[in-house]
């Protein structure tokens, strides 16, 4: 065996035990997640609000014309909320909401996030915490701000993320979800945003494993095929 192939050697070996603890983390965590009950990590049942019904008349719609002035609306559609009907329009300008009985805007402030938030809880447990989000975080990193968090008081620790545009329950998080989430990044190897499959760290790993095959297989051929087949020739 040439100094070449024990170099060669000595490297495969620790590649391969880099890429072997790999394979052991993608193990553990994709076994972790296929254990977790995907009901819960979705954050469990979720209470309906009932929907009132459309308020007759024109009244709302006039007043909103009013506020809205010559802006263009290129969507409409009714909302369910705790304060009542809803009328939520998409402008140029983003989404707005209005009362659908007077045409006042509504505004999702940290009451109105608390009551769409406990109304939406199956259990009715106690809300913990009401704060507005600065910056988009991991449970709510595929939307935009405004959001606000509101903590429930739980067995799951529960977390529910309400749109402050909308009033829409964004995400409901949990304990359940956030065990997912994290042997998640260890199985995707996105350890910033979690998202991601197509990052550099899994491509190089990628190549890693090549490479450790390929030379793994010009090891065989190279230094252990005489070894192995020596005794063939012993009993010539």
């Amino acid at each position: 065996m040439t100094i070449k192939s024990i170099w060669l050697r000595k490297i495969h070996k620790w590649v391969g035990l880099i890429i072997g603890l790999q394979f052991l983390i993608w193990t553990i965590s994709g076994a972790a997640m296929a254990l977790l009950p995907m009901d819960e990590v979705a954050g469990g049942e979720m209470a309906e609000v009932p929907n009132p019904s459309v308020p007759p008349g024109g009244t709302a719609w006039r007043a909103i014309q009013k506020q809205l002035g010559d802006q263009p609306v290129s969507g409409l559609s009714f909302r369910a909320l705790t304060q009542g009907l809803a009328i939520e329009l998409t402008t140029p300008q983003g989404v707005r909401l209005f009362d659908a009985g007077d045409g006042q805007p509504i505004v999702i402030d940290a009451g109105a996030a608390r009551s769409i938030a406990a109304a939406a809880h199956p259990s009715q447990a106690p809300v913990t915490g009401v704060e507005p989000l600065k910056e988009i975080s991991l449970p709510v990193r595929e939307h935009q701000l405004p959001i606000w968090r509101v903590d429930f008081r739980d067995q799951a620790n529960s977390t529910y993320y309400v749109s402050g545009t909308t009033g829409q329950v964004l995400e409901r998080r949990n304990d359940s979800w956030r065990w997912w989430d994290f042997f998640w990044m260890l199985h995707n190897m996105d350890y910033a945003k979690r998202t991601s499959f197509n990052h550099p760290l899994i491509i190089m790993v990628g190549f890693a494993m090549a490479w450790l095959a390929v030379t793994g297989f010009w090891l065989l051929f190279r230094t252990m095929w005489r070894h192995d087949f020596a005794w063939a020739k012993r009993r010539r």
